[in-house]
């Protein structure tokens, strides 16, 4: 099952295998957690967001087109259900993701190596890294954590970001120039 596309287990669930959709979930589910985890700074928050997402996911499946990218469509719809909490919560906008503007703090990059030693140096070598990729704008930050933790494309940021393409790239190369110059000091 492991092969199959997620357009395939779609249709399976629709057949009337409810498997497929748990395999479907279980897929994307760290992946959704982790972007609503950076969204929110908050595991409790993030797992109702996460929660919130596959219910919605779940409810709008047959409006779902196949010829899209499950992974971005997920994450878009984990996006607005965030934005969503954000509304109810009245935390911030969220147009403090993608606008130029101050840092927030970031979280740890978890690191799964088995040694002690190396996680510990890992560790401090990742928050090292993360209090750097802070001083770039939110918009620039935005893009580094899709990027290079959710290893997603340009493309899909700018579908998830709904921003130009060329923006999306842009705002990522000045942010690696950025990350280069503080990384020097």
């Amino acid at each position: 099952m492991i092969e199959e596309k997620d357009a395939d287990l779609i249709n399976r669930y629709f057949k009337g295998d409810a498997k497929a959709l748990e395999f479907l979930i279980s897929r994307y589910l760290n992946q959704v957690y982790g972007f609503a985890f950076y969204l929110t700074k908050n595991s409790a928050d993030a797992d109702d967001i996460t929660q919130e997402t596959f219910v919605k996911i779940w409810k709008n499946l047959k409006k779902y087109d196949p010829a899209k990218n499950f992974k971005t469509w997920a994450l878009t719809i984990a996006k607005n259900t965030a934005l969503d909490f954000f509304k109810k919560k009245k935390m911030l906008n969220f147009s403090d993701f993608i606008n130029d503007g101050d840092s927030s703090s970031l979280e740890a990059i978890p690191d799964p190596e088995p040694l002690p030693d190396e996680l510990l140096f890992k560790k401090n070598l990742a928050q090292e890294l993360n209090k750097i990729i802070e001083q770039l704008p939110k918009a620039a930050e935005l893009i580094i954590k899709l990027h290079h933790q959710q290893e997603l494309t340009f493309q899909e940021i700018a579908e998830i970001t709904e921003q130009p393409l060329n923006t999306v790239k842009s705002r990522y190369r000045r942010a690696l120039i950025k990350l280069r110059s503080l990384l020097i000091k």
